[in-house]
């Protein structure tokens, strides 16, 4: 099966931590550009992070900069956000998504979805 599973979320107190992982199985993520979106109640799914397939160009929301670190680790075939000084407003469920592109215009796309892991930070 081709896949995405995310694991991480939970339940944490504003000002704390939490690292999400995204395990991709039955493809090798080396070759996709990586991103983490996030869809809070009542909101629509917006970007958080991305991060190239080679690590040279990284993404971060203005809302997340400064708090929040996208990274991989292809020898595990997984991707990650490090979201500290967690707020509020961050919760949301969170997905992750690999993108690669298989022609060099862009003009054929495959990318892979995971099905979403809730964060909720709440006192």
């Amino acid at each position: 099966q081709l896949q995405l599973v995310e694991s991480g979320g939970g339940l944490v107190q504003p000002g704390g931590s939490l690292r999400l992982s995204c395990a991709a199985s039955g493809f090798t993520l080396n070759y996709y550009a990586i991103g983490w979106f996030r869809q809070a109640p009542g909101k629509e799914r917006e970007g958080v992070s991305c991060i190239s397939s080679s690590a040279g160009d990284t993404y971060y929301a203005d809302s997340v900069k400064g708090r929040f670190t996208i990274s991989r680790d292809n020898a595990k075939n997984t991707m990650y956000l490090q979201m500290n000084s967690l707020k509020p407003e961050d919760t949301a469920v969170y997905y992750c998504k690999a993108e690669r592109w298989l022609s060099p215009s862009g003009a054929v796309r495959m990318y892979y979805w995971g099905k979403g892991t809730l964060v909720t930070v709440s006192p």
